[in-house]
């Protein structure tokens, strides 16, 4: 997926620590540091190779260049591209690994995944719907 720059509605530079949850709509670029959840339900994640994020990721679309420790689950697809270091699980109906990329976890690829968007979001048994 080819984002550019006149395509995201909002950038975080590499100098933003974010602790929370981010909601939004749109494109987020995430270039700095950030702790707690991301959630979309139509929205695109990009995560800038210098980002690091401390999160699970529950949106329309993640593209991850920098760190995520967290699992990721989107409804239309997953990609990840050197340099980029994901430490967590992946559920999409399309995920895509290029070489180089550093993966731990696991990965579920699932069509029609945007009708399944409930799921467990973190070991207190919150749920969270997206739908």
């Amino acid at each position: 997926m080819n984002i550019s720059t006149k395509g995201i509605q909002t950038f975080l530079g590499p100098e933003t620590t974010l602790e929370g949850k981010l909601s939004f709509n749109g494109t987020v670029r995430l270039d700095g540091h950030l702790t707690g959840s991301i959630e979309s339900k139509e929205g695109v994640i990009v995560v800038g190779e210098k980002a690091v994020v401390d999160a699970d990721i529950f949106v329309h679309t993640a593209v991850v260049y920098g760190e995520v420790s967290g699992n990721i689950r989107a409804a239309n697809r997953i990609e990840l591209h050197q340099p980029a270091r994901l430490f967590g699980d992946l559920s999409a109906p399309v995920v895509t690994i290029d070489p180089g990329v550093t993966f731990h976890g696991n990965c579920r690829m699932e069509s029609n995944m945007e009708s399944k968007m409930e799921f467990k979001a973190d070991a207190t048994g919150k749920t969270i719907n997206l739908t």
